[in-house]
């Protein structure tokens, strides 16, 4: 009877963290390096990550011997040179077969990453965390903003040049294998990249005149997004203060005590297709309490320009206060509303 050919050499005694606790652990990942906000991901991250990708998920091993892979990117334009030079790195420094190379299509083209495509207008910086600080004497919060990342699509071909079958089909089979599920995923800077494979040509040299060797190629998309560090922004929110009030030792009854509070008794807040904004000035002194929402998944709130905060079901507004609201709609084509309930104080 035969035996299995791969064996496990040891059994965990912990099992592998799974729902909250693993997206915890990614969050671990990403905040590693000691910052709220996430790492920069721009087109020189992607590359890098896509050799990686090739010389770690796609390394292949013949007889014993690893397939060298070429660790530079070659665009299309040159891949004719390439293909000229084929035979390279050997007593004059040029690289023989087999060998694994990387060719990258120079235009870059507005991407089709499911997980970020939405209507969001003239690329503006959004919510991400709200922090706590602290200066050795007050206690306050930062707000992290970051705008709407691009989505890219980059088209890479891996292409395999040796001299035997065996080698064609030892590096198809971990292809197929790798892409069973249609796609794969890379780590990049903590960003987690969805790559796609395309389609496989095959572009190898029969002619008897001439040296016989293969040439396989594979296309492959990777579904990446642009995020820039230098166009983050941290901003002061709130910061924790004493305040003293002056008052008259004489009781002065409240006109508003035992009466109907002044119309209107609801405030209803509405959000047009066309803004995200509204703003509200308050001749008195009273509490809103939130009541219904409509087409709104998260709103952050700013009274006389500083930040309230954010998703608040009961805010307390003074005298001549102006509120600020924004939202982030559920439906981008439909009106939003916020309906609030007064009560006088």
């Amino acid at each position: 009877m035969g035996l299995p050919k791969k064996i496990k050499k040891y059994i965990p005694l912990t099992e592998e963290k799974t729902l909250l606790p693993r997206r915890r652990e990614l969050r671990d990942q990403i905040e590693a390096d000691g910052t709220f906000l996430p790492k920069s991901l721009l087109h020189a991250d992607l590359d890098r990550g896509f050799l990686d990708f090739v010389r770690d998920e796609l390394k292949c091993v013949v007889e014993g011997k690893t397939i060298p892979m070429i660790d530079i990117l070659i665009t299309t334009q040159n891949w004719a040179q390439f293909v000229e030079t084929w035979d390279f790195q050997n007593i004059d420094k040029n690289s023989e077969p087999p060998f694994i190379t990387v060719i990258r299509t120079p235009e870059v083209k507005y991407g089709n990453n499911p997980s970020i495509i939405y209507n969001i207008p003239n690329r503006r910086l959004y919510f991400y965390a709200k922090v706590p600080t602290w200066d050795g004497n007050k206690n306050g919060y930062d707000i992290y903003k970051i705008p709407q990342p691009v989505p890219v699509d980059i088209t890479y071909t891996v292409a395999i040049i040796c001299n035997r079958m065996r080698e064609v089909n030892k590096f198809n089979q971990i292809v197929l294998e790798k892409f069973a599920s249609l796609q794969a995923y890379q780590v990049i800077k903590g960003h987690y990249i969805p790559i796609k494979m395309n389609s496989i040509t095959d572009e190898s040299v029969m002619e008897l005149e001439k040296r016989k060797y293969y040439i396989q190629k594979y296309e492959f998309t990777m579904n990446g997004f642009l995020i820039d560090e230098d166009q983050f922004e941290v901003s002061p929110a709130i910061t924790r203060t004493f305040q003293i009030f002056e008052t008259e030792t004489k009781y002065k009854k409240n006109k508003y005590r035992g009466k109907v509070p002044p119309e209107p008794a609801t405030f209803d807040f509405v959000f047009p297709t066309t803004s995200d904004e509204v703003e509200e000035l308050f001749n008195y002194t009273l509490n809103l309490n939130l009541t219904f929402s409509d087409n709104v998944s998260s709103f952050q709130v700013y009274i006389n320009g500083d930040y309230y905060g954010g998703d608040l079901d009961k805010i307390q507004v003074n005298t001549n206060d102006t509120i600020l609201f924004t939202i982030v709609r559920l439906d981008a084509t439909k009106d939003a509303k916020l309906v609030y309930t007064q009560s006088l104080v």
